[in-house]
């Protein structure tokens, strides 16, 4: 068993894990390790051989494994401690102010570990959602792939999952695959969307469909799947506004195989099990604007806290995160006195799906010197539109935008005038995203 008391302990060798490690690293923390299960640091990035990666935050455009590898270097350069083949099996929090967290995990080379640390980093990414949760009537046959399950088959293994490809969900995952089984020689007959709006960037949209003629059928889900040993061929049909299918829709496609791209899920069970709040709409930790759990210590960042589009925003996320882990070292150490809280709820409010963070202190700074950065996700397109933060009924900040999509992540930042007026009124916060026919005050 380790006798070693770290600064911080990161679980997840992705780029949020490493952001917040290298992050915490560069502010002051001596002990930093990270905990990655698969064989490399560097996460789904490192089969995301596309480019467009970077763009935000290096100025430049990168593959994944490119973007991966500046951080892995960074983090070596920084002498971060990086055990991968190593899976997390719990967290147990410190019951009192001053003790140590302990993160049980495990791997062939040092057995069983319980490692003591002052704080935890919550960066274990997300998985995606399967056939199971769908519900699909059908056989079983072979063929049936998530987009991210046959992303790995086709740049990792050097595997072609089909021939004919039928793909179901618009995310951007399938979006991309969509371009690269085109470019590998399969055939995407289309691309079908139960919403009636596409759910990936406005991008992927452009380069990865309407760039290759691939046809998008939205208001569109597959109703039945057929086939016994190998998929022959989907019924898909069109849907009404409660999403159920038309009678009288329905089309029979013929394809060898079927992807899923319909969503992303949070990992958090060790989250869940340690006793972390969580948000029942991002399936993430609630969070305040320091990227702190509810959890005094722990620390969560990147795709486990909500979904993000770009990595870049990961990225900038991740080393607030571990920029907070560090502060929180440093307080601790000088037996610093906090001052009585004052938090106020975020919410979301009209035509807004969730928001993050979910409560501002306000007795706290935030770390990196910045305003508060509010993120959320509109419920549908919406164009011209203005978003409004409202503490009780007193309009707080407010930000036109041309356009806003549930497929990508907004964001208002709150100045140091709106944290004084927030003072001052001191109600919870509601993030709403108003049209020019709604009256604000």
């Amino acid at each position: 068993m380790s006798e070693i008391v770290y600064d911080l302990v990161v679980i997840g060798g992705g780029p949020a894990g490493l952001a917040a490690a290298i992050s915490a690293k560069q502010n002051g923390l001596k002990n930093v390790l990270v905990l990655e299960r698969d064989n490399r640091a560097g996460g789904i990035l490192l089969q995301c051989i596309h480019n467009g990666f970077g763009l935000h935050y290096f100025g430049e455009e990168l593959t994944g494994p490119e973007y991966a590898g500046r951080f892995v270097k960074q983090a070596l350069e920084n002498e971060v401690e990086i055990k991968v083949n190593t899976m997390v099996l719990e967290i147990l929090p410190a019951k009192n102010s001053g003790e140590s967290h302990i993160v049980t995990a495990i791997n062939s080379t040092d057995g069983l570990m319980n490692l003591k640390t002052k704080t935890i980093a919550l960066a274990m990414g997300c998985r995606e959602r399967t056939r199971g949760a769908l519900v699909i009537p059908g056989t079983r046959p072979a063929g049936i792939f998530t987009a991210g399950s046959a992303q790995r088959f086709v740049n990792i293994d050097g595997y072609l999952p089909g021939r004919k490809v039928v793909i179901l969900g618009s995310g951007d995952i399938g979006l991309i695959m969509a371009r690269r089984l085109t470019l590998e020689g399969a055939e995407v007959k289309l691309v079908c969307e139960i919403m009636n709006y596409p759910a990936g960037l406005a991008r992927n949209m452009a380069q990865c469909l309407y760039n290759f003629d691939i046809p998008l059928k939205l208001s569109t889900t597959i109703v039945q799947i057929h086939g016994s040993d190998r998929v022959t061929g989907v019924t898909i049909a069109k849907v009404d506004d409660h999403r159920k299918p038309i009678p009288g829709t329905e089309e029979f496609i013929e394809c060898d195989t079927v992807l899923l791209s319909v969503g992303l899920i949070p990992e958090n069970e060790i989250s869940i099990a340690a006793g972390v709040a969580m948000d029942s709409i991002t399936s993430g930790p609630a969070v305040n604007q320091n990227m702190e759990t509810s959890i005094p210590g722990i620390f969560a960042c990147g795709n486990s806290v909500h979904v993000h589009d770009l990595v870049d925003y990961v990225t900038e996320e991740s080393l607030l995160a571990g920029k907070c882990a560090a502060d929180y070292v440093k307080n601790q150490n000088q037996n610093e006195e906090k001052n009585a809280p004052v938090v106020l709820p975020v919410t979301p409010g009209n035509r807004v799906r969730y928001t993050v963070p979910q409560h501002i202190d306000l007795s706290e700074k935030q770390s990196n010197g910045d305003a508060p950065r509010i993120m959320f996700r509109a419920t549908d397109v919406y164009r011209s539109v203005t978003v409004v933060v409202y503490s009780g009924t007193t309009v707080i900040a407010q930000q036109k935008k041309r356009i806003v999509r549930p497929g990508e992540m907004q964001t208002i930042s709150l100045k140091e005038k709106d944290l004084e007026r927030l003072l001052q009124v001191k109600q919870p916060l509601t993030v709403s995203i108003e049209m020019p026919e709604d009256s604000i005050d």
